[in-house]
């Protein structure tokens, strides 16, 4: 936390070496919230574009802020709804689940935990995850991969906190059965043997 404010302080002073620091600190995310929004590459990258101008234009303020990653993660949404809008013309609210989010991945995340983790077993998790319902998947992407506070994805998406909540806990009772499922006939052949 002290490094990225450090970062901000040294991008306020318009510093365009720490500003590529923080591009390269938030872009591979912020991509994977765009494309999983718009479905294409190439609006994906030109949003997230647009949202590292925004955040150069806001540089001076960008200390004041508290939570950093959820307000660029909040200007992707908001351009990725605009920029659906303008090609699609929506004159509705849009929501989630009109943003393609079922097919929305989780990018490959490597951690120590992950290393225990047989090549066999993330399959498993990743194909669970994948039978999750689109917004139900995005909740679940914000709170636990991103790890948004869930205040944060309620006003982001403009539901209730309560909604939030309510994904999160679907989606872990989900995992946990189907993953459940999967262990347990592995280990009735172990006793079997």
């Amino acid at each position: 936390m002290e490094e990225l404010y450090q970062q901000l302080v040294l991008i306020s002073q318009g510093s365009q070496v720490a500003f590529n620091g923080f591009i390269s600190r938030f872009s591979n995310t912020l991509y994977c919230h765009a494309y999983g929004i718009l479905g294409c590459r190439e609006m994906a990258e030109e949003v997230v574009s647009d949202a590292f101008l925004e955040a150069w234009r806001m540089r001076k303020k960008l200390t004041q802020l508290q939570n950093v990653r959820a307000w660029l993660t909040r200007i992707v949404y908001n351009k990725s709804v605009d920029y659906l809008r303008r090609e699609r013309n929506y004159t509705k609210q849009i929501s989630v689940e009109h943003f393609g989010m079922g097919d929305f991945a989780f990018p490959d995340m490597q951690t120590p935990a992950d290393t225990l983790i047989s090549a066999e077993e993330l399959a498993a998790i990743n194909a669970a995850i994948d039978t999750l319902p689109p917004k139900c998947k995005y909740v679940f992407f914000l709170a636990k991969v991103e790890k948004m506070p869930y205040q944060d994805i309620a006003n982001m998406l403009g539901i209730a906190l309560a909604t939030v909540n309510y994904h999160v806990g679907l989606a872990v009772q989900t995992l946990r059965q189907l993953l459940r499922r999967r262990t347990k006939p592995a280990a009735g052949a172990l006793k079997n043997e």
